[in-house]
């Protein structure tokens, strides 16, 4: 019996289906047991090795001959490990103005502005409640550095 972790949307072996060994990521989407040397793969894996086999299949066919879900094929394509072919009638749309793209979540032009957008928040976080060196506490302007009592 094959056993498997789910991480996020993928599942990963951990415990090998022939000897029931422990498995070690070896790279790619595969992985080896330490004992019988059996070779298995994650969902990526799966679905690698059967493009490579298969260039132009489709997500159907994918998720058919590799038994990975749509939702998680759609994903790796989302994350920009996978492209939708050249030829291929379906593509996935831009998350903001959507635009027809074959990978990722924006196009170029919508993730540079959400990127700059992004950059521009973490500056404007960083930089609330900085007053500046040696101004104190804000509205007393140093009255108490200079008073004595």
């Amino acid at each position: 019996m094959e056993k498997k972790i789910e991480f996020g949307n993928f599942e990963r072996p951990y415990i090998c289906s022939k000897c029931g060994g422990e498995l070690i990521f070896k790279g790619v989407g595969e992985y080896r047991c330490e004992d019988c040397n059996q070779i298995e793969y994650d969902d990526y894996g799966k679905v690698r090795l059967y493009l490579e086999k298969n260039k132009s299949a489709n997500m159907t066919e994918i998720q058919n001959g590799t038994g990975v879900s749509m939702k998680s094929i759609k994903q790796m394509v989302k994350e920009k490990r996978f492209e939708i072919a050249q030829n291929s009638k379906v593509f996935l749309y831009c998350e903001i103005c959507h635009t027809p793209i074959r990978m990722g979540r924006f196009c170029n032009e919508c993730e540079i502005k959400y990127h700059r957008q992004l950059e521009a928040n973490m500056r404007a976080k960083s930089r609330e409640g900085k007053e500046g060196i040696g101004m104190g506490v804000k509205g007393e302007k140093g009255a108490k550095r200079f008073e004595r009592e």
